[in-house]
């Protein structure tokens, strides 16, 4: 059985697959050289700035079908939900074209976005009307071996899509609603951007349910940098932010992933102990595949996404210690997903917890709108 057919083949796999399925040392460095973008940061070469006034450059809207729409069996999309979720996709664009993505439609890359619509988006189809923006990525090459200059570059440039979706977002669909902004890996990396410099201590702050960061390397040391946004040590606390990265037991993180955040999805409690197994609402059965070719063209491969499967419970406890989320080690079952490594299982941080972060954002929903309930009376 695939590990893709639960939708756990995830961009972090590409980590895995030069580094240690292809091989290690002189061989890596060889596959990464014939890979990567041919030239330096060459500002001509981007995509023009998406329009987000034009529903093609929205992966997501609720006023479409789309595979954000897919539920896991058994359960519904939420009808005239009072909430909104702003998600953030993370890294799909694998190709070496260039440094960050052309947004092309007809794409291996465009279809990797919908892989995350399906099994990362559509999470949130439960509580909320699901927005999310299609943006010019980085590429994976932006981790692998690009300069300091050119990742600044890069990420700044999908960071200034990614604002002016948010502001329109604000503008032309969400007009004063209740929000959540919730995202995954490089998604991450540009949503706590988003939350300290246009959320935090502002008025939006007010209207922010949480803040749904998952699976990147936020810090402690980043969350005190937060003038107001704390992070969230109850299953119902509202205004605050949630992060985990998770890791098989027995699991080595490396000396980038120290001092995280780490609320634990089973507890919903920060740097939770372990909590059991039968708490674990379940991991749920993906659909389509994600691509993970590092070379040749990105024509589009015609991946079919089928529905979502039951809900598997009760599959794994799970623990925070020193900021990461420990799980079972899953080495030889169905549910592995790729090591990217001293046991990262980076593929899992959605998947795994797919029906706690459904069950969690509509009750933290729920006491959002109680609140504000209880204020207007």
């Amino acid at each position: 059985m695939k590990a893709a057919k639960y939708g756990l083949v995830f961009v972090g796999a590409l980590i895995l697959l030069v580094g240690g399925i292809v091989a290690t040392g002189a061989m890596r460095d060889i596959v990464i050289w014939y890979a990567k973008p041919g030239h330096g940061w060459m500002p001509e070469k981007n995509a023009p700035a998406p329009d987000y006034a034009d529903a093609k450059n929205w992966a997501a809207l609720p006023d479409r079908e789309d595979l954000a729409d897919l539920t896991p069996e058994g359960t519904v999309v939420a009808i005239a939900p009072a909430v909104d979720v702003f998600f953030i996709h993370p890294t799909g664009f694998l190709n070496g074209m260039n440094w960050n993505s052309p947004m092309d439609p007809n794409s291996r890359t465009e279809e990797n976005t919908q892989w995350m619509m399906a099994n990362q988006a559509s999470t949130y189809n439960g509580c909320c009307a699901v927005y999310a923006p299609r943006y010019r990525e980085a590429s994976i090459f932006r981790y692998l071996t690009a300069t300091p200059d050119i990742v600044e570059k890069s990420m700044d440039l999908s960071f200034s899509d990614l604002v002016r979706a948010f502001d329109h977002f604000l503008e032309h669909h969400n007009k004063g609603r209740p929000f959540i902004l919730a995202s995954h890996s490089q998604g991450t990396q540009h949503g706590f951007r988003l939350l300290a410099e246009r959320i935090d201590g502002t008025p939006l702050e007010g209207r922010m349910v949480a803040a749904y960061l998952i699976g990147s390397r936020v810090s402690n040391t980043m969350a005190r940098s937060l003038n107001s946004v704390p992070v969230c040590d109850r299953a119902l606390q509202t205004g605050c932010l949630i992060h985990w990265a998770v890791f098989g037991e027995g699991g080595a993180p490396d000396d980038t992933m120290q001092d995280l955040v780490c609320v634990n999805p089973l507890n919903w409690r920060r740097n939770g102990p372990r909590a059991d197994a039968a708490l674990h609402k379940g991991l749920v059965p993906g659909s389509g595949e994600f691509s993970l070719q590092l070379w040749g063209d990105d024509k589009a491969a015609g991946v079919d996404f089928g529905p979502l499967g039951a809900p598997v419970t009760a599959l794994t406890w799970a623990e925070c210690m020193d900021g990461i989320l420990y799980v079972r080690d899953f080495t030889g079952t169905p549910y592995a997903g790729p090591d990217l490594g001293g046991k990262n299982y980076h593929g899992l941080d959605y998947p795994l917890f797919h029906m706690d972060i459904r069950a969690n954002a509509a009750a933290r929903t729920a006491a959002f709108l109680a609140t504000l309930s209880q204020v207007s009376r």
